[in-house]
């Protein structure tokens, strides 16, 4: 091959053309490309490809053509027929062939020849380097050309993103096409109450005295307007706001069609609606959770329910599972000095379905000469430190097992969780995560037992393998 003129190297420069452009298919080409892509890093040139280039929420194709436009020394084609045949790299061979003409270099394509392919229309005719016997030799013939051709680079030591071999390592897990059964973080709601009730003040009413009392009240109360939603009794309700004024039903809505639809009376809109009965699910659990002794602690704005010494001791095992498969986590145990303490926060949904998404709260006590936990650290960026070094050795199946032991925990060996809504009606959970079906299995290693710790001192202080089945 002829080398592009110098004049026409130092108009490219000029342009600001420094990147060498790999049109490539996906997930096709990616093997390839990312050996290909540090490489000719490491010999000084800048490099694009959009497996690394394109970040979350960039306009993908947008940046595509923009760079194959303005940045682009050259375009490197992969070929072989697989990628030939997409649509994307056709557009890109369109561009390309148009800036051929513009940038007067009819050498701006270098096609790479990784398999037999058929001619296309506008690279028919170019010279491929081939890389089908032997990539080594390939990058050796590749290299020669972009330095015959003037392809600008950094003379010198190139520097490689290391996301490359990042992204290679991530490529390396096998996706099999079969289906894989996962466990959610989501409690479904078997059951809720049908109706739920307005009530109001025939009289007049003091309304910053009837928030104050329904924040306090027993059940889960939200005030609307003159009045407050409720599920409780009319008894129950008379019981609890004696001392304010009498209320009655100002109406009766069924729960779900007050959710969809709204309320024409009182007047209420489905989102407003939906806002109210999360709010008193929500206050329903957190009264739940307090009734069972679990330590409560605000995270941001969310609240969260720990195990804590009333409820097992430190390293003590929390039998779980069904179907005569049982297998045991801790909740609380020390490390480095410190006492963690697994919990919990939850939120309500209504969409899809009806359920509970739990997130896993992990939480810091300063460890006493007893061998106890004393004071919780009351400082959030000591207590995020920790845990990005005591929790980062827990593996996936280490959270898990916390999290189905501590639903063991609230449910008592029951199949199902009862979450008073008044004394007479409840949200009622089933006390198992949903399971979710994927289409695809991803082969990932694991030689861990499912309840397993992590043996990794620096993560776990004294790590006992005994303290796990």
């Amino acid at each position: 091959m002829m080398p592009i003129s110098h004049d026409v190297a130092e108009d490219v420069s000029r342009r600001g053309r420094d990147s060498v452009f790999i049109s490539k298919a996906t997930p096709e080409d990616d093997e390839f490309v990312l050996w290909l892509a540090p490489r000719l890093e490491a010999a000084g040139y800048k490099v694009f490809a959009d497996i690394l280039t394109i970040e979350p929420g960039d306009r993908w194709r947008r940046q595509i053509t923009n760079t194959l436009q303005n940045k682009a020394a050259k375009m490197l084609l992969c070929c072989r027929d697989a990628t030939l045949n997409k649509i994307g790299v056709q557009e890109e061979i369109g561009i390309a062939s148009d800036l051929l003409k513009e940038l007067k270099d009819p050498r701006f394509i270098i096609p790479l020849r990784l398999e037999p392919f058929k001619k296309l229309f506008g690279i028919g005719e170019l010279q491929w380097v081939d890389f089908l016997g032997s990539w080594a030799s390939g990058l050796h013939d590749l290299l020669d050309t972009l330095e015959k051709q003037n392809v600008p680079r950094t003379l010198g030591k190139g520097a490689i993103n290391p996301s490359w071999e990042n992204y290679r390592r991530r490529l390396a897990i096998k996706v099999e096409k079969a289906p894989e059964v996962l466990t959610s973080n989501w409690l479904r709601v078997a059951r809720l109450p049908d109706t739920i009730r307005y009530y109001y003040p025939p009289g007049p009413i003091n309304l910053d005295s009837m928030e104050k009392m329904c924040r306090q009240s027993a059940v889960p109360t939200e005030v609307h307007q003159r009045g407050f939603f409720s599920f409780a009794s009319p008894e129950e309700i008379e019981r609890d706001f004696l001392d304010l004024a009498p209320f009655k039903i100002h109406s009766e809505h069924g729960l779900l069609d007050l959710v969809e639809q709204g309320s024409q009376s009182p007047d209420l809109k489905p989102r407003e609606a939906q806002n109210i009965v999360l709010s008193m699910f929500r206050r329903a659990w957190e009264t739940f959770c307090r009734s069972r002794g679990l330590y409560q602690h605000l995270f941001a704005t969310q609240m969260a329910f720990h195990v804590g010494e009333a409820q097992t001791p430190l390293g003590k095992r929390i039998s779980w599972g069904r179907d005569g498969k049982r297998r045991s986590s801790m909740l609380r145990n020390s490390a480095g000095g410190k006492v963690w303490q697994y919990g919990v926060s939850a939120t309500p949904f209504f969409w899809p379905f009806p359920h509970f998404k739990l997130k896993a709260r992990v939480l810091f006590a300063d460890l006493t000469a007893g061998n106890r936990a004393g004071a919780v650290i009351n400082d959030a960026g000591i207590q995020h430190r920790l845990r990005r070094t005591v929790c980062k050795g827990w593996r996936n199946k280490v959270w898990h097992g916390r999290l189905m032991a501590f639903i063991e925990l609230l449910s008592s060996d029951s199949p199902s969780i009862e979450v008073p809504l008044s004394g007479a009606c409840a949200i009622t959970f089933d006390a198992r995560p949903m399971l979710l079906t994927s289409p695809v299995t991803t082969a990932l290693s694991d030689t861990m037992e499912d309840d397993a710790e992590e043996p990794d001192d620096s993560t776990l202080g004294m790590f006992n393998p005994e303290d796990e089945d």
